[in-house]
């Protein structure tokens, strides 16, 4: 251990949930390319993670909600394969407008509901840790890619 202070990235991932579906978006970027996750993306500086959740998901998906609205359900301290850290915050987002429509096709592929109970098999890992906390009520933190 270097005794240095960490830098994790800090990442906001909202579930937007219709009765027992959940949206979720296919990944048109490098990284998890093809693959399902949550509407999600870095915390700007000086933003809360209220605010910074709540634009997100209207930048990806047109869907409006108040940082008011967003109740946290889990928290993911995620180690990369390159030993580089981030921590996500995982909201539901109790009250919403709009429909959702993918408004970033250079990042995404499709927009999809999927019944909670019957998620596709190609979630990426990372932020399928943090749906299945709040998913299961496992706990409020998952600690993924630690040894």
């Amino acid at each position: 251990m270097s005794g240095q202070p960490a830098q994790p990235i800090i990442d906001t991932h909202v579930l937007l949930l219709d009765g027992e579906k959940i949206l979720l978006s296919q990944r048109g970027g490098p990284y998890g390319y093809r693959r399902w996750h949550l509407p999600s993306g870095k915390l700007d500086q000086g933003e809360t993670l209220t605010a910074g959740a709540a634009r997100e998901l209207f930048e990806e998906t047109g869907v409006t909600t108040d940082p008011g609205h967003l109740e946290l359900r889990h928290v993911v301290h995620h180690r990369q394969e390159d030993g580089s850290e981030r921590i996500g915050f995982f909201f539901v987002a109790t009250e919403w407008a709009g429909a959702p429509v993918n408004k970033e096709p250079e990042k995404c592929l499709a927009l999809q509901w999927f019944a909670t109970h019957d998620l596709p098999e190609d979630v990426i890992e990372y932020p399928y840790a943090g749906l299945h906390g709040c998913l299961g009520r496992s706990g409020a933190l998952t600690l993924h890619g630690w040894q």
